[in-house]
C-alpha cells in the first residue's frame, strides 16, 4: 500500500525537522516540506535547508517564494496606514505566518495530501493563525501537530532526534531567529522575563556605523520608490536596500510586549530597521498631505487592520474594505522625507512635496494670515463657541441630581 502523505510548513530549524523525523519514523507518513520564502533567506541558505530536509528523511522538499505576493496583499498596507502594534511593533512575524499558512494550505490541495502539519507550540500565536487558515483555505485535510501534542522542550526533541540518527549542534543556538522581509525576530531566555532586555550578541546584525548620516526617502502614492536619489521599480528591492544601510546603525530594535490571541502576555525582540524608517518617514509625511480627518480615520482604521491581521484574521472580508479604505488615502502621499541616522537612533528632519498642505500662501502658523481677515477669526471663534456657550447658560447654577 501506499503511504499517506502529509506537507509540513518547514524552517529548517529544530521544531520542524523534528517533526519530519517524528512524522516519517513514527507516523509511516511521506512527508513533503514546504519553505515560504517570505524574504531574508539568501540562495545559500535555502540551499541548506533543502539539504536538511532531505538528511531528515522527507519525501521531497520545496521553497515557494511569496515575496511580491506579500509585498502587495499586505505590507504596502501596513505601510498606509503607519501600523506599529502597541505603537512598537511592526508585525514582522505576525504578517509573514499568514501567507506561510496560505502557501501551505495551497499546495496540500494542489499534491492532495493526507494530511497538513507545522511545528508550532502550544503557547504561542502561530498555532493559531496556522489552523485558522487550514481550517478555511483546507477544511478537509487534519492537521498534525507534535509538537504541541506532546509538549516537548528543545531538549526532548533533540535526544530524539539524536536516537534516530540526527547529529546537529541545535544547541548552539542560544535564540530562536526568524528573518523576513519586514524584520526579524528574536526570541530568547530574556524575552520570557518581565525585566531583562536582549543582549548586542542576539541582534543578527551588528553595529558597524558610528557617525552620522543624512538619507532620503521618495515616496510615490505612499510607496517607497527612491532612496538617496536612486529609483527603485520595486519596493520589495529598497526595504532591502534601505536594511542595510538602517541596519548598519543598530536602527529599529526593540522588545515588544503584548497580548497574545490565546490570552497570555508575551514579549518579543526585534530588529527591524526597514520597517520603522519606512512607517516613521511616511507617517511624517503624511502629517503634511492629508487632511485632519483623513489622518484621523486612517489611526481608526489601521489599528483595527494590525488588530486583525496579528490574530490571524487575514482572511475576513473587512480586511479587503480597509485595504480599499487605506489605497484611497494615498493618492497624495508624495515627496522626499529627509532623515538623520546615527547609531541607535534616528530622527526625521522634514519633507519635501508639491502636495504639501503647509502653504505659506494660505498662512503660516503663529505669523500673519493671508487668506482670512482678523473679523473672521474674531466670528469663527464666537461660533464655535457658541454651544458650550449656551450649556453654560442653560445649566449655570443647577446642581447634578
Amino acid at each position: 500500500m501506499n503511504k499517506k502523505s502529509v506537507v509540513l510548513a518547514y524552517s529548517g530549524g529544530l521544531d520542524t525537522s523534528f517533526c519530519v523525523k517524528y512524522l516519517s519514523v513514527e507516523k509511516d507518513l511521506d512527508v513533503h516540506t514546504v519553505l515560504v520564502n517570505t524574504g531574508g533567506f539568501s540562495e545559500k541558505e535555502l540551499a541548506e535547508v533543502g539539504n536538511r530536509s532531505k538528511q531528515m528523511g522527507a519525501a521531497s522538499h520545496k521553497a515557494v517564494n511569496v515575496i511580491d505576493e506579500y509585498y502587495q496583499k499586505c505590507i504596502r498596507f501596513l505601510v498606509y496606514g503607519n501600523i506599529l502594534k502597541n505603537h512598537t511593533y511592526p508585525l514582522s512575524v505576525s504578517a509573514e505566518r499568514v501567507f506561510q499558512a496560505m502557501a501551505i494550505a495551497e499546495t496540500a490541495l494542489e499534491i492532495k495530501a493526507d494530511y497538513i502539519a507545522h511545528g508550532s507550540t502550544g503557547a504561542g500565536n502561530d498555532q493559531i493563525r496556522f489552523d485558522m487558515i487550514f481550517a478555511i483555505m483546507a477544511p478537509d485535510i487534519p492537521v498534525l501537530t507534535p509538537i504541541r501534542d506532546m509538549k516537548l522542550s528543545r531538549e526532548d526533541e533533540i535526544v530524539y532526534l539524536e536516537k534516530n540518527g540526527v547529529k546537529m549542534d541545535w544547541k548552539k543556538a542560544v535564540y530562536s531567529i526568524n528573518q523576513g522581509l519586514w524584520g526579524t525576530s528574536v526570541g530568547g531566555r530574556e524575552t520570557l522575563t518581565s525585566d531583562k532586555t536582549l543582549p548586542e550578541e542576539a541582534y543578527p546584525c551588528q553595529v558597524t556605523k558610528n557617525d552620522e548620516t543624512e538619507i532620503k526617502l521618495y515616496f510615490e502614492q505612499g510607496q517607497i520608490k527612491g532612496i538617496n536619489g536612486k529609483k527603485y521599480k520595486n519596493p520589495v528591492d529598497a526595504i532591502a536596500a534601505l536594511n542595510k544601510i538602517g541596519s548598519a546603525y543598530g536602527i529599529g530594535r526593540g522588545v515588544h510586549v503584548g497580548d497574545t490571541i490565546i490570552g497570555i502576555k508575551g514579549r518579543v525582540g526585534f530588529e527591524a530597521a526597514a520597517p520603522m524608517l519606512i512607517l516613521k518617514a511616511h507617517e511624517a509625511l503624511e502629517k503634511h498631505v492629508l487632511t485632519k480627518w483623513q489622518i484621523y480615520w486612517k489611526e481608526q482604521m489601521a489599528n483595527w487592520y494590525g488588530m486583525l491581521l496579528h490574530e490571524g484574521q487575514y482572511l475576513e472580508p473587512v480586511m479587503r474594505n480597509i485595504e480599499s479604505f487605506l489605497e484611497d488615502t494615498q493618492s497624495t502621499v508624495n515627496g522626499t522625507v529627509f532623515i538623520n541616522l546615527a547609531p541607535r537612533r534616528f530622527e526625521i528632519i522634514g519633507i519635501e512635496s508639491e502636495n504639501d498642505l503647509m502653504n505659506s500662501k494660505f498662512g503660516q502658523y503663529g505669523e500673519m494670515p493671508s487668506n482670512w481677515t482678523s473679523d473672521d477669526a474674531r466670528g469663527f471663534a464666537k461660533i464655535m463657541a457658541n454651544q458650550i456657550s449656551i450649556f453654560r447658560k442653560v445649566n449655570n447654577g443647577k446642581k447634578k441630581s
